[in-house]
C-alpha cells in the first residue's frame, strides 16, 4: 500500500513544494514510521544526486578569541571551553592542511576563521591561500567562512577564485535572539545576500538542539530555501562544558534523522550536508541519514574531533555510495587519520 510519505515524495518529484504543515508532520512522525520516511526521502535524494556523496574538509585558519556571544559556541566571548586558540595560519600550513583533506577525497575545502568578520588584511590572507591552493588543485572548490562581510569583500574573494561563502543562519529568526545578541538575524542574511550578489555560491545552514521548537526548525529550513542556499549544513548541538548551553542534550538519533529527512523534502535539489555533532547524535543511524543527505565533512571540525577519516570513508563505501570526483573510493578507506585540531567536541562546523 502506498504511504503518505510516498505520495509526498511523488508530489515533490513533480515539482510541488511542500507546506509548512506537511514539514511539521514529517518532524513528528512516530519512530515506527522512520524507515518509511527514509525510503521516501531517499528517492528524492537519488533523483537529484544519485548515489554520490560530496566530501568536504575544514581548515581552521584562526581559532578562538571571538568577540561574539553565541551561546552554543566554544570560541565565543566568555566561553571557558578548553580549546586551542591561535591567530592566522601561515599560507603554507593552511595549504598543507587542505592537501590532507583533498588526499582523503574532499572536493571542497572550507577555509574558516573565527571572529565577527574579516578586515581587508584578512581578506588578503585568504586570497593568498586560495591562489596557492587553486594553482595546485584547480578542480577543487573553495568555500570561505569568515563571518559578516563588508561591502566589496565578497567580490574580492570571488575574483581570487573562491567558489562559495558559508554563513549559517543557525536557527529561526523567531529564536535567534535567544542564542546570540551581539549580532542580528538580519546581519546574517545580509552577508548571505552579499555573497550571492557577488557570484559566490551561498552556503548556509542551521544548528538543531538549541532548545528551539519543531515549528522553529521548520521556519529555519523554509528560510534557507527562500534564501536560495545552495548547500545546507545541518549541525547537531553538542553542549560544551564552559558554554551557556552546557548540559543541554535535547536530541535523539531518530529525531536527527527526521530533521534531515524534512530538510530533503523542503529543499529537494539542494546539497544537504551532515555536519558537526553527527557522530555523537546520529550514532548508529549515520548511514540511514546519508541516504537522505548527500554531503558530509571528512574527519574533524573546527575545535572538534570528528570520527576518524577511515570511518567516514568506510561509511560512504559500505553503503554503496561513491565520492564525487572519484571513480572508486575503496583505495582511500585506509587513509591515515586526519590531524586533530582541538580539545573537546565542537559542533559548529562553520560559523
Amino acid at each position: 500500500m502506498t504511504s503518505w510519505f510516498d505520495h509526498l515524495a511523488e508530489s515533490v518529484l513533480d515539482g510541488i513544494a511542500i507546506t509548512e504543515e506537511q514539514a511539521l508532520r514529517l518532524l513528528t512522525v512516530a519512530d515506527e514510521e522512520l524507515l518509511d520516511l527514509v525510503d521516501a526521502g531517499s528517492r528524492t535524494r537519488r533523483r537529484h544526486f544519485g548515489m554520490t556523496v560530496k566530501v568536504n574538509y575544514l581548515v581552521d585558519l584562526k581559532s578562538g578569541l571571538c568577540p561574539e556571544n553565541c551561546s552554543y559556541c566554544s570560541q565565543a566571548l566568555g566561553s571557558k571551553a578548553p580549546i586551542l586558540k591561535y591567530s592566522w595560519l601561515k599560507t603554507d600550513e593552511a595549504v598543507k592542511q587542505a592537501n590532507t583533506g583533498i588526499g582523503g577525497g574532499a572536493s571542497r575545502v572550507c577555509l574558516v576563521a573565527s571572529g565577527r568578520g574579516p578586515g581587508n588584511r584578512d581578506i588578503d590572507r585568504v586570497t593568498e591561500i586560495v591562489t596557492q591552493l587553486k594553482d595546485e588543485h584547480p578542480e577543487v572548490e573553495v568555500c570561505a567562512c569568515l563571518g559578516l562581510l563588508k561591502d566589496g569583500q565578497a567580490k574580492t574573494l570571488q575574483n581570487a577564485g573562491v567558489d562559495a561563502y558559508n554563513h549559517n543562519i543557525n536557527t529561526a529568526e523567531s529564536f535567534h535572539d535567544t542564542i546570540v545578541t551581539s549580532h542580528t538575524y538580519a546581519d546574517r542574511t545580509s552577508t548571505i545576500a552579499k555573497a550571492k550578489e557577488s557570484g559566490l555560491s551561498p552556503c548556509s545552514g542551521l544548528i538543531v538542539g538549541l532548545g528551539e521548537s519543531h515549528e522553529q526548525i521548520v521556519e529555519a529550513l523554509f528560510a534557507l530555501r527562500d534564501l536560495e542556499s545552495d548547500s545546507i549544513p545541518i549541525n547537531f548541538l553538542v553542549p560544551f562544558d564552559g558554554t551557556p548551553m552546557e548540559g543541554q542534550w535535547n536530541l535523539t538519533p531518530t529525531q536527527c534523522v527526521k530533521i534531515v529527512a524534512m530538510a530533503r523534502f523542503v529543499c529537494p535539489d539542494r546539497e544537504i550536508r551532515l555536519a558537526g555533532g553527527r557522530e555523537i547524535h546520529l550514532r548508529s543511524l549515520q548511514a540511514m541519514a546519508l541516504h537522505l543527505a548527500n554531503s558530509l565533512f571528512l574527519g574533524d571540525y573546527l575545535t572538534a574531533e570528528g570520527q576518524a577519516a577511515e570511518e567516514d570513508l568506510a561509511l560512504i563505501h559500505d553503503n554503496g555510495f561513491t565520492i564525487i570526483g572519484q571513480d572508486d573510493i575503496s583505495s582511500n578507506v585506509t587513509t591515515p587519520t586526519l590531524r586533530r585540531r582541538g580539545a573537546g567536541t565542537e559542533q559548529v562546523a562553520n560559523d
